[in-house]
């Protein structure tokens, strides 16, 4: 097949020499002197919008409470784990529970076999709301043992929100 190629005005159709119904090189057929102009109609853009606003509807509100989910299960770790493990060690070592957070990274006076520091010695652990982790020992919950716990979102001791070693 043999085509013919030669360059057309505007307004002019490119077509093929062995089937005048193809069109080639244009989106279609207008009548001659109507101007062609490439935009996106109202209702086009009102459907994409529209698609947008569903989506948005959709996904928001899963994401939304995720961040203080993530705060909770952060301080239910560092109890539960790193801060646990560490005060454990501590009573292994010598005995006893220490009688402050501190005595994990400073040896006390009455602690004979200390083989700390138990935490990272250049800061006391923080919640991930930025408040200080509390400790009691002898606890107030764990009569035998110690409480370890987090303020939580509003930073007031004794409330509802508080997350400590005897609550799961």
């Amino acid at each position: 097949m043999k085509l013919k190629i030669q360059t057309l005005r505007r307004d002019e159709l490119c077509e093929s020499l062995t089937n005048r119904n193809e069109i080639l090189g244009t989106r279609g057929t207008r009548p001659s002197g109507t101007i062609f102009r490439r935009a996106f109609t109202l209702v086009e853009l009102m459907l994409v919008v529209t698609i947008i606003g569903i989506l948005a509807a959709l996904v928001i509100p899963k994401i939304a409470g995720k961040g203080e989910q993530a705060r909770e299960t952060a301080a239910h770790a560092d109890i539960y784990g790193g801060i646990k493990t560490a005060l454990d060690s501590f009573e292994v070592d010598n005995g006893y529970y220490p009688k402050s957070l501190q005595d994990l990274i400073q040896q006390p006076s009455n602690a004979k076999n200390w083989r700390g520091p138990y935490l990272d010695p250049a800061t006391l652990p923080i919640d991930p709301w930025s408040n200080p982790y509390i400790y009691y020992c002898p606890g107030k919950h764990n009569q035998n043992g110690y409480d370890l716990l987090s303020m939580g979102p509003d930073g007031k001791e004794g409330t509802a929100d508080d997350i400590g070693n005897w609550t799961k």
